[in-house]
């Protein structure tokens, strides 16, 4: 439990939202599954009873090795869900790949960050989270929240908050909310391959001083003269004086390709 907790790991007690979570993944006989965190086993039953093949990334070796003996029809793999490579799955027959998982809170954002970095492999993620991380990821151009992790996130998938969850559903509880997100990487891809190491840095360079406007925070983020920075935002289509949280995808889109 000591290691759970230094994780931030809150074990799922509550049946109906596992089940909930179970059915918005729409695991089917023909469908490889891996459950990330599966901890004392709320969705791994569930999810074996359902998928055609099951994987389990369990870091806790003690938790893994009572879920092997609790659950037929699971593959326990003693692994790290941050650095494990998703990438080298290989969708079934007429099947699909489907991610599902009770995140930790301490890790959860490099697990997201893996995860969408081997999109190509996978159709369907459905993650619990943070509530305010989740929120973060699915916030709208404008809102209070929208900034570097919703760009990223929804450049690469359509992203659901589909379910909120007190506290209450967890042992022990958090003393915070979470939530369940559902991500569907994108068939065609809003940012160009090309240009997808630059669409990070100018996302990162535009969201790292908040405050500043557009064409001075990408100024100090890039390293570039201000007057450059002010040029490709205005041949971009995009007013230099804006504020980052107020562009869409396809805006930093255009500033990729200008600078």
């Amino acid at each position: 439990m000591s290691r759970r907790r230094a994780l931030g790991q809150h074990f799922l007690r509550d049946h109906g939202i596992a089940r909930a979570i179970v059915d918005l993944a729409g695991v089917t006989r023909d469908d490889l599954v891996v459950e990330i965190g599966p901890g004392e086993g709320a969705l791994t039953p569930l999810l074996a009873a359902r998928a055609g093949r099951l994987i389990a990334l369990e870091i806790d070796r003690v938790l893994g090795e009572r879920l092997r003996a609790r659950v037929i029809g699971v593959e326990v793999l003693d692994a790290d869900a941050r650095t494990w490579d998703y990438g080298l799955l290989t969708r079934p027959p007429g099947g699909r790949v489907l991610v599902v998982g009770n995140l930790p809170y301490s890790v959860s954002k490099p697990i997201v960050a893996a995860l969408l970095d081997a999109r190509s492999a996978i159709d369907v993620m459905v993650l619990m989270l943070q509530r305010e991380v989740a929120e973060r990821l699915a916030a709208p151009p404008g809102s209070r929240v929208y900034g570097m992790l919703s760009v990223l996130a929804q450049a690469a998938c359509e992203v659901e908050l589909a379910l909120r969850v007190p506290p209450g559903a967890f042992r022990p509880p958090p003393k915070v909310e979470s939530a369940v997100l559902r991500l569907r990487p994108r068939s065609e891809p809003l940012v160009p391959v090309a240009l997808e190491r630059r669409f990070r840095q100018v996302v990162r360079a535009a969201f790292a001083q908040r405050r500043k406007t557009l064409a001075n925070a990408l100024a100090a983020g890039l390293s570039v003269p201000s007057d450059v920075a002010r040029e490709a935002a205005a041949a971009a289509g995009v007013d230099p004086g804006r504020r980052a949280e107020t562009l869409g995808i396809e805006d930093f889109v255009s500033l990729a390709g200008r600078l």
